[in-house]
């Protein structure tokens, strides 16, 4: 269980990490972009850690709060899952 929900987090976080960089794109040729919420919810619906290295690497939406915000939640609750799946069901 432990490792199917890890695949499914990382899978979520290539996914936004793609996300990003292709709205970050989008950005500078000024083309269609990608919803702030959609980009959120990818975050914290498991790619958080996708999200915060997208907004590193891509340096975008690093001056909003809210976005380090709901990615530094959403990675909060990823690591406490995985955590609870790997200690509760060894025992």
């Amino acid at each position: 269980m432990v490792k199917i929900f890890a695949v499914i987090l990382l899978v979520m976080s290539v996914l936004t990490f793609i996300v990003y960089g292709l709205d970050k794109h989008a950005a500078k040729a000024k083309t269609w972009r990608t919803p702030e919420r959609r980009l959120l919810l990818f975050g914290f619906a498991g790619g958080a850690a996708g999200g915060l290295l997208g907004m590193l690497v891509f340096h975008h939406k690093t001056r909003k709060f809210y976005f380090w915000l709901v990615n530094l939640l959403g990675l909060s609750w990823q690591i406490i899952v995985l955590w609870y799946l790997g200690t509760k069901l060894k025992s």
